[in-house]
């Protein structure tokens, strides 16, 4: 009996490590995969979105390693290559290549997580809370608030910019130029922006 017991306490203790990503279980938790950015830009007076991602994204991990989220994400960065928009419209990725990016300082966009706050666990429920993230885009940084959730081993997060925050109203004037009339004369300065993850875990045992 007191094995069986021993046994279930093991189970539960896994599974909420499993959940929860931190020191409570004490497991090891690594990324798993690539890291997919993704982003949606708004047009038309009605705000009609339209999405895509980034095909060229180099991620750079701060320990390859960890305990909990802290550890292995505060820190990390990806690098993106513009040229590689891909919003699965050749001709759109084209104009916005030429008319939007190579209209900035860089064609690079940096992102780095430089914290990260979780929010009140609620059991039976995906683990959700707040980074911090530093984006450098057309040679400015701004941190940028990205709620994420956190469920089954998948990690998302999403938050939204403002492109005159990075002074790049020319950029911005010259896409909705390029599209006046697809656009109906208006393209949104706001764009939301997000990107996903796996994370492993490993060796989970109770304290």
């Amino acid at each position: 009996m007191m094995k069986f017991l021993i046994a279930l306490f093991l189970v539960a203790t896994m599974s909420y490590a499993e959940e929860m990503g931190t020191k409570g279980g004490s497991c090891i938790l690594s990324q798993d995969g690539q890291v997919n950015v993704s982003w949606k830009a708004y047009k038309t007076p009605e705000k009609v979105g339209v999405g895509g991602i980034f095909d060229s994204v180099k991620y750079t991990a701060v320990a390859p390693k960890g305990n909990n989220f802290r550890e292995i994400l505060v820190g990390s960065s990806v690098m993106i290559d513009t040229a590689s928009v891909n919003s699965k419209n050749s001709d759109r990725d084209v104009k916005l290549v030429k008319f939007f990016f190579d209209q900035m300082s860089s064609r690079n966009i940096k992102a780095e997580i430089v914290d990260i706050k979780s929010n009140k666990r609620i059991k039976g429920q995906p683990k959700t809370g707040v980074m911090s993230v530093a984006v450098t885009m057309n040679g400015i940084t701004k941190n940028v608030a990205m709620p994420y959730i956190f469920n089954e081993g998948d990690l998302s997060a999403s938050g939204n910019i403002d492109l005159l925050d990075f002074s790049a109203s020319k950029a911005l004037s010259s896409i909705n130029e390029a599209c006046f009339d697809l656009h109906k004369g208006k393209t949104w300065s706001d764009v939301t922006i997000g990107f996903q993850t796996n994370i492993k875990f490993e060796l989970c045992h109770a304290k």
